[in-house]
């Protein structure tokens, strides 16, 4: 896809991968929604992108992507605001093994919704012109970890999932592509959590055995 003039919504895109993918559109002479949970942190990324890519290319929609109602404004908002829609990245993520429920809500729950909601606006079975739709997974997909198994049965789903949905948009002829990134370890604040109890619960005193696969593949910048 060229993406001069397209439109995209990435949702946590304040910070970490979500930001780095923002930034790459707007590079790419995109328009972009950027949609996350923290108000501050969202305000404060939307001045900085303002200032080097002008105010006219970028919308900050705050959203918790667990609410329904939320999620759903904030993809009319976004075609409110650019009058289209081409592309949907979800990548709205957390790691919390103890709120366990509240992970596989963020990180599958929401995927499914946002999937769903980009077809809605970009399905040739709507009438729309197509586009793509990129669903964040993790290599805790492949390469699991006893430091976190809630967070790799979500990351499971999100694959699972976005397969399933890919193979449905082509024999359906959506014009939809749908595609899956797996990072590895990424210098984001959710890599920070591995070593909180509040978020890792029991889990926390597998956190060496994290770290040792850390060290062995390399931690993205």
């Amino acid at each position: 896809m060229a993406l001069s003039g397209k439109v995209g919504l990435v949702t946590g895109g304040a910070q970490g991968i979500g930001r780095a993918v923002v930034e790459a559109l707007l590079k790419n002479q995109c328009r972009v929604s950027l949609v996350d949970l923290n108000r501050q942190v969202g305000e404060e990324c939307k001045a900085q992108l303002d200032a080097q890519f002008g105010e006219e290319n970028c919308i900050f929609v705050q959203c918790d992507v667990t609410d329904d109602c939320a999620l759903k404004d904030a993809f009319k908002r976004t075609v409110g605001q650019f009058g289209k829609l081409d592309i949907v990245i979800n990548n709205a993520g957390i790691n919390n093994e103890k709120n366990w429920k509240k992970t596989i809500q963020v990180n599958l729950t929401s995927v499914i919704k946002g999937t769903y909601l980009g077809l809605e606006y970009m399905s040739k079975e709507h009438g729309k012109d197509g586009g793509v739709i990129i669903n964040v997974s993790s290599m805790a997909a492949f390469l699991h970890s006893p430091h976190q198994p809630v967070y790799t049965a979500t990351k499971h789903g999100v694959i699972g999932f976005s397969r399933a949905l890919a193979d449905a948009a082509q024999l359906g002829n959506y014009g939809v592509r749908i595609n899956v990134l797996c990072p590895a370890f990424v210098d984001t604040p959710l890599l920070q959590t591995v070593e909180q109890e509040d978020k890792m619960g029991k889990f926390v005193k597998f956190k060496d055995d994290f770290k040792q696969s850390m060290d062995k593949f390399g931690v993205l910048k």
